[in-house]
């Protein structure tokens, strides 16, 4: 490619020098460098709370026993069922610019009750297991959150760009948590990781700012971007994020139920949990018998997390973004159950610990580089309040429903036949159908976005001049 500069781009990006050339390699265009670098920290913070605390979450699931693991599980749908209405209330009555640091400052006031207990009963069973409910619903509305903001904040085509550059922060953030934890769990104690957790929490909320305050100069809010593919003010609801989205208590329910589209989703994120619970039942079975000791235990799910997220950035960066400027949407959403349907064959025929961590690593890669890129960029083409609330009920209820049921019928499975084989094959059947149906949402998606906007998106979307000036009226 010529380095002749590029016109219509401003006079720091039209050299063909090397700041051009990487910001053209990342996707990136004029004015996005800000929200990208705000959005990358927010979620590095928002996924080292998390993961710095995740091993601890697996030490005590297997301390209440591997058996009763499908408990656990239904006891977190039942949660995320109660907490469905009270999320759908408080929706409803902020504005989203208030709406999101709330939500957070919730769970910040949780950790920080959470660190006081721990302190004062160590060894308590009952709250091993009330934390291990607690942080898997909280893992999920966090980031489920998360990813409203940016799918309200973020253009379709922007979001194509760099979403998978964002999701990069996450992988850092998921690398850095379980590294810091295991390092200064024996210093500070579960005590001190939660007050940690807090304040890498409480890190997240100056960036909520920002990106609403980028969102109306550059992003989804800048007047009259349905040139761009997007609405500004979809099925006839404000787009203003000071405002608040509205709707019922069990909105977010009736808007899944009423939408092909978002049934879709539900069936494709139940899919994906099925995959998941699978492969961690397995994991939870193989780590008790071949590690005994706690220490040994958390020393290997934090080993796999760290092996996970360094890989995660590595795809994300050099990889994810590139896939989606130049294959779109559907191959972020077929390829890893494709792959995912190889791990469980194999698993099938060699069924031992080595494999399946091999399985898992490409599971979980895969699910963070491609999958979730690829699964926040379906909500970039719907309304506020489908953003927030249909958006919650998928990525919190149905994932949770998801995940029960999948430990059922893993349990049922286990005590019609204890051969690992086939459960495997059981993952591999239904792994084919969610291959199916992710390459059914991909096109059903790209198939909503204007041609222009295809074409102004496509793989040398980044060296191409914006078509209106910063600034001006549409």
């Amino acid at each position: 490619m010529s380095d002749a500069p590029v016109p219509g781009l401003p006079p720091d990006q039209r050299s063909g020098g090397v700041p051009h050339r990487l910001l053209r390699g990342f996707g990136l265009r004029s004015g996005e460098t800000g929200a990208v670098v705000a959005a990358f920290l927010f979620f590095f913070c928002l996924f080292a709370s998390y993961f710095m605390l995740r091993p601890v979450r697996e030490t005590m699931g297997i301390a209440g026993g591997v058996r009763n693991l499908q408990w656990l599980f239904t006891a977190t749908f039942v949660v995320m069922l109660v907490a469905i209405p009270i999320y759908g209330a408080v929706c409803a009555w902020l504005p989203r610019r208030r709406f999101v640091p709330w939500v957070y400052a919730f769970f910040i006031a949780n950790l920080l009750a959470f660190a006081f207990a721990t302190q004062r009963a160590p060894d308590n069973v009952w709250l091993a297991r009330v934390f291990y409910v607690w942080l898997s619903v909280f893992n999920l509305f966090v980031v489920s959150v998360a990813w409203s903001l940016m799918a309200d904040v973020f253009r379709p085509g922007q979001a194509r760009r760099l979403f998978a550059l964002i999701a990069a922060g996450a992988s850092a953030g998921g690398l850095a948590g379980p590294v810091l934890g295991g390092w200064l769990v024996e210093r500070i104690g579960l005590t001190g990781l939660m007050l940690l957790s807090a304040a890498l929490l409480a890190a997240t909320l100056p960036g909520v700012g920002y990106l609403f305050g980028w969102r109306a100069r550059e992003g989804a809010g800048v007047d009259g971007n349905a040139a761009d593919g997007d609405d500004p003010l979809p099925n006839g609801r404000s787009a203003d994020p000071s405002h608040a989205v509205g709707g019922g208590l069990w909105a977010g329910l009736t808007l899944v139920v009423r939408s092909r589209y978002l049934l879709g989703i539900s069936l494709f994120v139940i899919l994906l949990a099925t995959a998941s619970t699978f492969l961690y039942f397995e994991q939870a079975r193989l780590v008790a018998e071949a590690y005994p000791s706690r220490a040994e235990q958390t020393r290997v799910f934090s080993a796999l997390d760290a092996t996970v997220q360094a890989l995660t950035i590595l795809v994300q960066l050099f990889f994810s973004g590139r896939v989606a400027r130049r294959y779109g949407v559907t191959a972020l959403l077929t390829s890893v159950p494709v792959l995912v349907t190889i791990g469980f064959v194999v698993l099938a025929f060699y069924p031992t610990f080595a494999v399946l961590a091999g399985a898992m690593i490409v599971r979980r890669v895969g699910e963070y580089a491609l999958l979730r890129p690829g699964r926040e960029m379906l909500f970039t083409v719907v309304d506020p309040e489908t953003k927030y609330k249909a958006k919650n009920v998928i990525d919190t209820a149905v994932y949770r429903a998801g995940d029960a049921v999948s430990a059922w019928v893993k349990t049922a499975i286990d005590a019609l036949s204890s051969h690992p084989a086939v459960v495997a094959l059981a993952g591999a059947v239904l792994a084919i159908a969610w291959a199916a149906l992710g390459w059914w949402l991909g096109r059903h998606h790209e198939g909503q976005l204007p041609k222009e906007t295809e074409a102004a998106e496509g793989p040398l979307a980044s060296s191409l001049p914006s078509r209106y000036p910063r600034g001006s009226s549409r």
